[in-house]
């Protein structure tokens, strides 16, 4: 059902809702998904093929777009883009802390489980075959968006002409252990850099690391500001320019002045996408085992992170158990996310021999240097899915796609090795 049709400049808008099962096994319960449709104006009556944005996160809804630089200009030269709110983020049922307090444990994990890529791609697949004509469509799948990508191959590879992907191919034997064994380094490289430009800092985080200890120290919304909640912030040495929003924001944290604090807890709240905290690990269960906070227990293996090191280093990717005490927005979740990391099965999320065969044109950025998806771990994944071709890069960071080259890249070694799959 298309709710509105409007005009941002350089490009004609549709908004489209749908309803879908809350577990497509069982079609009873339903949610809302929500899709925005992007069309160059000039283009609106064409017949064109249709590019899906796979948002990175979890837990993240699609872009929010004012203006057509970047990939997103690109792609309207060719393409009608869909940006997808993926189910629990944004305008599809989005899921906070009203939506949890209203859950028991058991109940509030079952519904988180959800909400993963096998129950994303069937969304999609339900919106490319009832609103999108039921043509094939290509992908471009940033960070988490690569991992959707590749369940999207293993679930449904006849609804996809062409797949990108930057930063984001997920190892298709998933181990939340060995992502973290492989990432806790790759975080400390980053503070070696951040503290090499920035090597006055080391006194500065020093001596607001021993304020925060006492525990008196508040921020607006009444936390606590600790410790670790500070070494949280280092989640955006993965990003540029994360050194600079780090060297500005600890500029001003002298005698911890409002400002410094408003701007933590912008930075660590979730209060917008609480979903990536409580989803985190749960992206790598597939088939046996359980997650089991595996970012935790890798941290006592790397005594450089603890709370009385110093220099004092920053946290990545990592999510941790005291987040759903200590903040706000995550403590509905806390008793769900627990049974979540407790679950000993999952449903697989990749299918190899499925993968192995694939005809699909993959086409996707590694870039070297990530902190947040090993690239390692990409490239072994690159060897096993057919049809892939890897461009390793370290010009850039996580969020490279930002740059108006990479899309171009991306898409410039699918066409030439024939273009994507055209068949409907």
């Amino acid at each position: 059902m298309i709710t509105a049709t409007y005009t941002i400049p350089g490009m004609r808008v549709r908004d489209h809702v749908v309803e879908v099962p809350l577990d497509w096994s069982d079609p009873e319960a339903t949610i809302r998904v929500f899709a925005r449709e992007l069309v160059a104006p000039t283009r609106d009556g064409d017949d064109l093929p249709c590019l899906l944005y796979l948002q990175g996160g979890p837990g993240g809804k699609g872009p929010r777009p004012v203006g057509t630089s970047g990939w997103l200009g690109q792609a309207l030269e060719k393409y009608r883009v869909i940006l997808l709110d993926q189910r629990g983020t944004g305008r599809s049922s989005r899921i906070d802390g009203r939506v949890m307090s209203a859950l028991d444990p058991q109940e509030g994990a079952d519904y988180l489980a959800r909400f993963r890529a096998d129950s994303i791609v069937a969304d999609a697949e339900h919106l490319r075959k009832t609103v999108f004509g039921g043509r094939r469509w290509s992908t471009l799948g940033q960070s988490y968006g690569g991992f959707l990508t590749l369940t999207y191959l293993s679930q449904a590879p006849e609804g996809l002409s062409a797949c990108y992907v930057a930063g984001g191919l997920p190892s298709v034997d998933p181990d939340a252990s060995e992502v973290y064994r492989r990432t806790y380094p790759r975080v400390a490289a980053k503070n070696a850099e951040f503290y090499r430009r920035y090597p006055h800092h080391a006194e500065t985080v020093a001596r607001l690391a021993d304020r925060l200890a006492h525990g008196d120290v508040l921020l607006p919304d009444g936390d606590t500001l600790t410790v670790r909640r500070l070494q949280s912030l280092g989640i955006d040495f993965g990003m540029k320019p994360g050194y600079e929003r780090m060297h500005w924001l600890l500029d001003e944290s002298t005698d911890l002045p409002e400002t410094f604090l408003h701007q933590v807890l912008a930075r660590s709240s979730y209060a917008d996408n609480p979903l990536f905290a409580a989803l985190q690990e749960s992206i790598y269960g597939s088939g046996p085992g359980a997650t089991a906070w595996a970012a935790q227990r890798e941290r006592a293996n790397h005594p450089a992170f603890a709370e009385d090191a110093r220099p004092l280093l920053f946290t990545g990717e990592m999510i941790y158990p005291w987040m759903f005490a200590e903040i706000r927005a995550l403590r509905p979740f806390r008793a769900a996310v627990d049974l979540l990391a407790e679950r000993a099965e999952w449903p697989a999320l990749y299918d190899l021999d499925r993968l192995a065969a694939n005809d699909v044109p993959v086409a996707a950025a590694v870039y070297f240097d990530d902190m947040y998806v090993d690239s390692g771990l990409q490239l072994d994944t690159a060897s096993r899915v057919g049809n892939t071709q890897a461009w390793v890069t370290n010009e850039y960071e996580h969020d490279g796609i930002g740059e108006e080259r990479v899309f171009a890249r991306l898409t410039g070694l699918v066409r030439d090795i024939g273009g994507g799959i055209t068949s409907e």
